[in-house]
């Protein structure tokens, strides 16, 4: 057996032990995605065991977010169908006043974000930035029939839906989450001005969203362009590489069709 050479770096050596083993500490607090895994998507007429508020009133939002307890602030971004809550995970930072929620139907990967948050928060204590992180929550809901559990009226500035399930077969479109009865729930809870944004990478998918939506006469299309003169570019950014989904299309060198819409106020005529 070959004989150990000693380390002569002296103090030196613990020194970038104790960092090298400081940093693993913090990474290991991250749940692995390995230990959450489920199917693609869920069935949202299912009839799934959730609890579900009586209304937004009745929310205690501090159990979400305590760094803002007392503030009287409620979610203003909500990321429909989350998944592994990385658009949340990437605008945190850069919002760091704005509080947003995801929902998600699918148990173990709410769980994951849960526990990604949570983690996420507790690495950001040992930093020059101790709140970061505590804007963002999960809650496992079907966003389909409950949205309005959450969110009041025009209390949203953002609603994202990033590559949806296309449900491809004609009998399962009626599932998908941009239809005509849900667009009036949306415009619901988004303020004027609001923007929805949605992406995905089936065409026949992008076209149905947009095709809809434009139909719709509380939403007008709004380009990209004037999205980022407006300052919205980080959101952007985001809404196009910050999910597992998204990250997904890139490596596979596939296209994302972009899509969206303003809400707008219409004045009633007497």
């Amino acid at each position: 057996m070959a004989k150990r050479k000693r380390n002569t770096g002296g103090d030196a050596g613990k020194s970038t032990e104790t960092a090298e083993g400081s940093a693993g500490q913090q990474t290991n607090l991250l749940p692995q995605k390995r230990h959450y895994r489920q199917r693609a998507h869920a069935n949202p007429f299912s009839d799934h065991a959730l609890d579900y508020p009586e209304s937004p009133q009745t929310i205690d939002w501090s159990v979400h977010y305590p760094a803002f307890a007392g503030t009287g602030k409620v979610p203003e971004f909500a990321d429909v169908g989350c998944g592994f809550g990385g658009l949340l995970i990437a605008l945190a930072p850069i919002y760091p006043d704005t509080l947003m929620l995801g929902m998600e139907i699918r148990v173990q990967v709410s769980q994951y974000v849960e526990d990604r948050i949570a983690a996420l928060r507790t690495t950001a204590v040992e930093t020059s930035t101790p709140n970061q992180y505590h804007n963002v929550s999960i809650v496992r809901a079907n966003a389909m029939k409950f949205l309005t559990n959450y969110f009041t009226k025009h209390s949203l500035s953002s609603l994202f839906f990033l590559f949806p399930d296309p449900h491809f077969k004609s009998r399962k479109h009626k599932a998908r989450i941009i239809s005509p009865t849900l667009l009036a729930e949306y415009a619901y809870v988004l303020r004027p001005g609001g923007i929805v944004y949605t992406i995905t990478d089936v065409r026949d998918l992008h076209e149905w969203m947009k095709s809809h939506l434009e139909a719709f006469p509380l939403f007008e299309p709004i380009d990209e362009a004037t999205l980022r003169s407006e300052g919205k570019g980080p959101i952007l950014d985001a809404v196009y590489t910050s999910t597992e989904e998204g990250k997904k299309v890139e490596r596979n060198k596939g296209e994302k069709w972009l899509a969206c819409f303003r809400r707008i106020e219409v004045s009633r005529e007497d």
